[in-house]
């Protein structure tokens, strides 16, 4: 080749180009120098919905991640597209270059929390409860629960979604809308209740919502799974008698109470739809949320002639088909109090 102006120019550019490349790899793309020391296992960051990559990389280097943020402000100036990072939060956990910490923050699903709701809660505890593990807030969730755009997306002719926040065990992302959160239990409410549970309660000519506060009562009644089809075929006993159901959770309920206490004489004089002390038929909505024993219980109950039932102050109740049968139990377990 001639050794022309040109020819030299291109030498030069050749040799500093070869080391200018190895420099650039291994600034984007060497674990370590610039990231999690191997003795920090793990690093939690919380990334708020419209953070921007400069506070991000701030929280980075706040929790140790990083060591500096300028090499990831040049990265995600080379690679644009790095820049996007879902609100969320997420775990850090192994050693990353420069890039792989971004792109892995760029594409990672956000942490997941896990979640148990227990039966009986009413949906103010369930928001309560979820509000406490996830990065939404309760009050957002119950405002959720009475949106009549959801409401109607699922067919709930309720007010809200009391009795649809089916109990059990979730995964939910923990930066997740008050709207996805819902979704998450509703999808999995739906699963349980599906077709042949729904033609059950088309045969024994009760609607979704009829099924759920029966339900609602029947867990307010009772812990015990075994016991739960019996209690169920008292009150559907008293329905088909035309009976009140004389249901102390419903008068609890409509006082307000989050939590059982003894009921008074002037506490079923409380003047609301849900005292069934003073209003036949069921209440207006559920109660709290039943979990999937309370609901087999209504569509599948015991077949029983029972009428009546009292605690037996030991964790189970009596039954009894007459009046006078019930009284008696009522004295067994005075007795059993005392």
């Amino acid at each position: 080749m001639p050794n022309t102006p040109l020819t030299r120019v291109l030498t030069f550019l050749g040799a500093a180009g070869v080391p200018t490349l190895c420099f650039l790899l291994w600034f984007l793309f060497s674990p370590g120098w610039n990231t999690l020391p191997v003795s920090r296992p793990y690093a939690v960051i919380t990334v708020q919905k419209g953070e921007s990559i400069r506070s991000i990389l701030g929280k980075l280097r706040q929790h140790h991640v990083i060591k500096y943020e300028r090499p990831l402000l040049v990265t995600t100036r080379l690679f644009s597209s790095l820049r996007n990072i879902k609100p969320g939060r997420y775990t850090i956990t192994t050693r990353h270059s420069n890039y792989s910490l971004l792109e892995w923050m760029h594409q990672h699903p956000q942490d997941e929390e896990r979640i148990m709701i227990p039966p009986g809660l009413r949906m103010e505890a369930v928001s309560g409860l979820l509000g406490s593990r996830l990065a939404t807030d309760s009050i957002s969730l119950v405002k959720a629960m009475r949106d009549p755009s959801l409401l109607k997306q699922h067919a709930s002719t309720a007010g809200s979604l009391e009795g649809y926040l089916l109990p059990g065990t979730y995964n939910f992302a923990w930066a997740g809308s008050p709207e996805e959160v819902l979704e998450t239990m509703l999808f999995h409410f739906r699963m349980f209740y599906d077709e042949s549970l729904q033609a059950e309660a088309r045969q024994k000519g009760l609607t979704e919502l009829e099924v759920l506060t029966l339900a609602s009562i029947v867990e307010a009644e009772t812990p015990l799974d075994e016991e739960k089809p019996l209690i169920a075929s008292v009150y559907l006993n008293r329905l088909a008698k035309g009976m009140k159901l004389q249901a102390d959770p419903t008068v609890q309920y409509a006082l307000g109470r989050e939590t059982p206490e003894r009921i008074l004489y002037r506490d079923l004089d409380i003047d609301s739809p849900y005292n069934t002390y003073r209003h036949k038929g069921l209440p207006p909505g559920p109660i709290c949320s039943p979990g999937k024993a309370s609901i087999r219980a209504v569509l599948f109950p015991a077949e029983s002639s029972y009428l009546y039932f009292v605690a037996t102050g030991n964790g189970g109740h009596y039954f009894a088909r007459t009046h006078s049968a019930h009284l008696k139990n009522v004295s067994k377990y005075r007795r059993n109090r005392e």
